[in-house]
């Protein structure tokens, strides 16, 4: 037995063996080895699509790194040429079937008749009132606010686009609406815009959604599309040098219900690997009655905070 642990120094004030320093700083978080940049756009349906694994990602690997969005300018405006040829898109309205193919291959659900019906113009104020949320609060408010904002879009078949809905949305966070969008429309919202469209182009992401890590030998890895959790964690284990990363635990669902107001099926069995057959008990054993209501839409169940 160390009987040093039992020796009070008068001088010092210590019982056991004492260092030198008196006060010294010291850091219980160590400091997180990788940056990963999320370059999205809020009119992106396979952003969409990607929310419930990289919800997951966040929630078990956050420790691991440092989470930036960034804004990658998917639509500035339509023209005359065609946008997405690939894909077949040469208007807004070649848009909706699109994404209503999305949201039926992924369950998370996508209207898109408003595509046709009243056109989402461009990606960029949406986009520059994230930056403006971003710098003035931080990336955590900022990325709820794209939640909102998709939410309002794909699942509820609003015009993000159009002043009134993106203030709605900012009052929404608890924020002045009318204070953010306006400022988002001045020379900052513009300049932080560009700049983020700036880094997106060093990092190499030309479709969204690409999510980029990088360590702290400023080497890393690029995952461009919609991917599976292990593919993400396979990543994450390349940019630690072979590290096998270790899985941090879930929050509840009623905690996660509390954080997020809102939850798709998909979203729910994708967090805690649910098979859909077992869903409605899963939701009845871990939520409380009277603290969550569910609803659905387009053939797919969500539950909402009471």
């Amino acid at each position: 037995m160390n009987n040093n642990f039992l020796i009070c120094d008068m001088e010092t004030g210590v019982c056991g063996t004492a260092d030198d320093a008196v006060m010294e700083m010291i850091d219980l978080n160590p400091k997180k080895k990788v940056d990963l940049y999320y370059v999205t756009d809020p009119i992106c349906s396979h952003c969409w699509a990607l929310e419930p694994t990289l919800r997951r990602f966040k929630e078990q690997y956050g420790h691991y790194f440092n989470f930036q969005t960034v804004m990658g300018g998917l639509l500035e405006k339509w023209g005359f040429e065609p946008v997405d040829p690939a894909n077949g898109i040469y208007g807004p309205a070649d848009v909706a079937g699109h994404w209503r193919e999305v949201g039926e291959q992924t369950r998370m659900p996508i209207d898109g008749s408003l595509m046709v019906e009243n056109p989402v113009q461009s990606s960029f104020p949406p986009s520059r009132v994230f930056k403006v949320i971003q710098q003035r609060h931080d990336d955590e408010l900022a990325f709820e606010y794209i939640r909102r904002a998709r939410e309002t879009l794909f699942a509820f078949n609003q015009n993000i686009g159009e002043r009134q809905v993106m203030i709605d949305i900012v009052n929404g966070l608890g924020l002045d609406g009318e204070a953010i969008v306006h400022e988002s429309e001045e020379q900052t919202g513009e300049q932080l815009l560009h700049e983020d469209f700036s880094l997106a182009g060093k990092l190499g992401a030309r479709g969204f959604p690409t999510i980029v890590m990088v360590n702290e030998e400023n080497t890393g890895v690029k995952v461009v599309g919609s991917r599976s959790l292990n593919y993400y964690v396979s990543a994450l284990s390349q940019v630690l040098n072979g590290e096998e990363p270790k899985a941090g635990q879930l929050p509840s669902l009623s905690k996660l219900l509390e954080q997020e107001k809102l939850l798709f099926a998909k979203e729910i069995e994708v967090m805690y690997d649910v098979n859909p057959s077992d869903l409605p008990s899963f939701v009845e054993n871990e939520l409380a009655p009277g603290t969550f209501e569910e609803k659905e839409l387009l053939g797919e169940k969500y539950v909402v905070k009471a």
